[in-house]
């Protein structure tokens, strides 16, 4: 049995993420696998990306992975990584494809119009570099982070949910957006912990840590579609 799984389904780097957990759990066996039995067997689940998000769920089902996807999500501690995080939700802008349906909300690219900074100088898309990061709820995974810490992104989009429990941390870009989200089990970033420095470790530190006090309900549906 593997201690955690990190999900490896063809989109990303993922060598920076294993290194960065096991560094910060030397005695725990870290294993990046594509097969869902692996993942089946894992105590707990990280599940990174990067890439455009209609290539990453055609990976995700290529490979056979979106049922031991949804299965971790529903049933044991689970850590969302950038298109991990925007993977969860029900439908992207980019290339106008579904989700896996975790959660409520749908995924939007940062607006043209929106992009002038407070100094009236244009920003770029995609949003690269360090930000900073405003808890909006108290988290096991925020122990040791003091709030307003800055963590690195890269990403062009964003999510946008009305469930408003769902929000655990937001940044300014310029425009506030939700960069964090949290429910029962499942944790997950827009930013990468893995390239934050100190409060990225602490973050993936708190992941291995953390004991959920619930576990997500599975809806009728996602159990069908996930098979």
């Amino acid at each position: 049995m593997s201690d955690i799984a990190v999900i490896d389904y063809g989109m990303g780097n993922l060598r920076s993420v294993s290194k960065a957990i096991e560094y910060v759990a030397p005695h725990a066996r870290v294993v990046v696998t594509s097969d869902p039995a692996e993942v089946a067997s894992a105590g707990r689940v990280v599940f990174p990306g990067q890439g455009a998000m209609p290539d990453c769920m055609r990976e995700l089902d290529a490979r056979g992975l979106r049922g031991a996807v949804l299965d971790a999500a529903y049933s044991k501690p689970f850590l969302g990584i950038c298109i991990g995080l925007q993977m969860l939700f029900d439908r992207s802008e980019e290339g106008d494809v579904a989700g896996l349906g975790v959660l409520p909300g749908h995924v939007r690219r940062f607006r043209a119009a929106d992009m002038t900074g407070s100094d009236g100088a244009r920003l770029k898309v995609p949003h690269m570099g360090w930000n900073r990061v405003r808890q909006a709820a108290g988290h096991e995974l925020w122990n040791d982070i003091v709030d307003g810490s800055r963590f690195y992104f890269v990403h062009s989009y964003f999510v946008e949910t009305a469930q408003a429990d769902l929000n655990a941390g937001s940044s300014d870009y310029p425009r506030p957006f939700t960069c964090a989200i949290a429910q029962d089990n499942i944790f997950a970033v827009q930013f990468h912990p893995e390239k934050s420095d100190k409060m990225g470790l602490q973050l993936l530190a708190n992941f291995i840590r953390w004991r959920p006090r619930a576990i997500m309900a599975r809806p009728l549906r996602t159990a069908v579609a996930g098979g």
